[in-house]
């Protein structure tokens, strides 16, 4: 019987230690992970040859020539929200990006609070029409109380729909949409296919066919030189295709 308890408690101190140690390492992953020293999708990414960041107000002054010298090839920038709101960093974020060598491109935050004509307008009336840069892209995802409580899939629609289609006629091209997997499968789908569409997809390769995106947000966990704002992170994301083919891409 000893010799039987023995073994046991040894046993036991082995599985102990075992699981504190698996508990430890899963510990500091985690900090890894959070302080984006270590992000799963940086090994994922590497076949992908064009490469790119978006930023708002929240990077603060951005020393554009510093950021586009770090292996970038575009950049997406908050321009407005809803119907009235700029983001205050808009104006400089676009002349700075514009006087380097990347494709420029700028961002719309849909609101569920506005109709989708109005919005339209206010883009229309901050962002550039400019040859060269990408089409605007209008970013839908659920926010504040609409994250609990979301919208149906005709009233999302009842706004985006017209909000596209004015931002198409003005610009000449099809908006690029910025979503969720989520989203995308349970709201927009197939019908929405004719749009370039951006993924939102941080943790792990989308749960869509490649080549049925055009953008994939990898990460928003980045450190990169040139910024100094309150967000000490910034967002990377990829392009499925050649420079060439961004460029493609771009209003004439």
């Amino acid at each position: 019987m000893g010799a039987r308890a023995g073994r046991r408690r040894r046993w036991l101190r082995w599985t102990t230690g075992v699981l504190a140690g698996l508990v430890l390492a899963a510990g500091v992953l985690a900090v890894l992970v959070w302080n984006g020293i270590v992000w799963p999708n940086r090994f994922l990414v590497g076949d992908y040859e064009v490469r790119g960041v978006d930023v708002s107000a929240y990077q603060g002054e951005i020393d554009w020539p510093v950021l586009a010298a770090q292996d970038l090839d575009f950049a997406f920038m908050k321009a407005t929200e809803g119907s009235r709101h700029v983001d205050e960093r808009f104006a400089a974020n676009w002349a700075g990006a514009r006087n380097t060598d990347l494709v420029v491109g700028a961002y719309h935050f849909m609101s569920f609070e506005s109709a989708g004509e109005s919005q339209a307008a206010h883009v229309v009336a901050q962002v550039p029409a400019e040859p060269g840069t990408l089409p605007p892209v209008v970013d839908v995802e659920y926010y504040g109380a609409f994250a609990a409580d979301p919208p149906s899939g005709d009233e999302l629609r009842g706004i985006l729909d017209p909000l596209l289609a004015d931002l198409e006629a003005h610009y000449g091209a099809p908006p690029i949409i910025y979503t969720t997997q989520e989203i995308r499968s349970s709201y927009l789908g197939e019908d929405y296919d004719r749009y370039p569409l951006w993924i939102r997809s941080v943790a792990l390769t989308p749960d869509l066919p490649r080549h049925d995106w055009e953008f994939w947000q990898y990460s928003d966990r980045d450190h990169l030189d040139g910024y100094d704002g309150e967000e000490e992170h910034i967002d990377m994301n990829v392009f499925d295709g050649s420079l060439a083919e961004l460029r493609a891409l771009t209003l004439d």
